[in-house]
């Protein structure tokens, strides 16, 4: 029996760790569709109502840039009044931005909503990694993390499933109906299924020794989460190098047609989410966090230099090349944001994930244009060749586990 589970059960709750990942999933995949729903709104912003690329593009980061403007803040609040209020309040907030998003016709109303629905949907970013760190032993985190960890990728492909086919036949209104019901179930579900992991007391009762998180200040005291958070800004670039280049790289690279470069595309967010799993086992196995992403961050250095020889290869060893290279460059997220749960502990845990996220966010949003424009100097061979350097950097800064040995138990 796990240490969450003996103290849930002390303290007169049955706890199902399972359905907790489960109610965590569908709260991150709800926010998800909001924030990708934009995104899939470009071709009807663009060629039906006459909004330049640009502006287009505007309106579709409003939630990312949301995102990384509240994380941290909602990290801070579930330390204080814990998980289940904090993802389902953004829940319910996230689909009010989309219900009241349905309603406006002016597109400065609608990028103020998609960015206030943008802040609420941070809220299961955090909070949702705590739930499921919370109720899961330390052993089985990596599989519960790596379920997590595909809420993403599935959010994103409820969005591109429905989203542009109910905006053709219904607007944006239409649209937007799939994030509102999504967000709105979830808060509800969350609201009544949640329960919070067992929480230690920050001060000590009488005749008893406080917690050794209580005095615990992760930040001040190593260095250990600064080097992670570092680390995952640095492995973001190869990530998100291949998710936002893969497709165009294989069309006027490599010639392959757009229906089969379309085809490998989707095959490698499928292999990349199965892929999350299957690293969350292994660290499971090897019973580390770290040296495992010590492992993926070298993988990814060999994946990025594969990539900029593939046009060589020719198209079909090229698309394997590509897919290895989706499932490894995002199997360091469950990673590393176990890690930081763990390293940061119960009453750090909310703010360090908000922190964590915030770093990714940042550092994706330089991929697109500083990539583009190195692919567009260099060429693709070369500019991939260089993206491996972020890997290579990080990969020495990943820490070891005798480190570790700094962290309160």
């Amino acid at each position: 029996m796990s240490d969450p589970t003996r103290a849930a059960i002390r303290d007169g709750r049955t706890p199902r760790p399972w359905l907790m990942l489960a109610l965590g999933v569908a709260g991150q995949a709800s926010s998800t569709v909001f924030v990708s729903t934009p995104a899939f709104l470009i071709p009807l912003l663009h060629t039906e109502r006459g909004l330049s690329l640009a502006q287009a593009g505007l309106l579709a980061s409003a939630p990312t840039l949301g995102l990384v403007l509240s994380l941290i803040a909602w990290g801070a609040l579930s330390d204080r009044i814990g998980e289940r209020w904090v993802i389902s309040a953004g829940l319910a907030l996230t689909a009010a931005a989309a219900v009241a998003a349905m309603f406006v016709s002016s597109y400065v109303a609608l990028g103020a909503l998609f960015l206030v629905g943008g802040m609420a949907a941070a809220s299961p970013n955090a909070a949702s990694g705590r739930v499921v760190i919370g109720w899961f032993a330390k052993e089985r985190r990596g599989l519960a993390m790596g379920i997590r960890q595909m809420c993403q990728p599935l959010g994103v492909a409820i969005a591109a499933v429905s989203v542009p086919l109910l905006a053709a036949s219904g607007g944006i209104p239409a649209a937007l109906a799939v994030p509102a019901v999504l967000c709105g179930v979830s808060a509800v579900l969350c609201a009544i299924a949640i329960v919070d992991p067992p929480r230690p007391p920050r001060t000590a009762a009488d005749g008893e020794t406080a917690h050794p998180h209580a005095s615990w200040r992760p930040y001040r005291e190593t260095s250990l989460l600064w080097r992670i958070h570092i680390v995952s800004m640095l492995l973001v670039v190869p990530q998100f190098t291949v998710s936002t280049f893969g497709l165009v790289w294989l069309v006027t690279e490599l010639h392959v047609g757009s229906l089969a470069a379309g085809i490998v595309i989707g095959a490698s967010q499928f292999a990349g989410a199965v892929g999350r799993i299957g690293i969350g086992v292994l660290s499971d196995r090897v019973g580390s966090h770290l040296v495992p992403l010590r492992w993926v961050s070298l993988a990814a250095v060999a994946v990025m230099l594969l990539m900029g020889a593939a046009s060589a290869f020719g198209s079909v060893a090229a698309a394997v090349i590509l897919i290895a290279a989706a499932v490894v460059t995002v199997a360091d997220n469950g990673l590393a944001y176990t890690s930081v749960a763990e390293i940061a502990g119960p009453f750090w845990s909310g703010r360090a994930l908000g922190a964590q996220n915030t770093g990714q966010f940042l550092a994706a949003s330089v991929v697109g244009p500083a990539v583009g424009a190195l692919i567009g100097w260099v060429g693709f061979p070369l500019a991939f060749a260089a993206v491996a350097v972020c890997p290579a950097v990080a990969a020495p800064l990943v820490p070891r586990d005798r480190e570790l040995a700094v962290v309160p138990e």
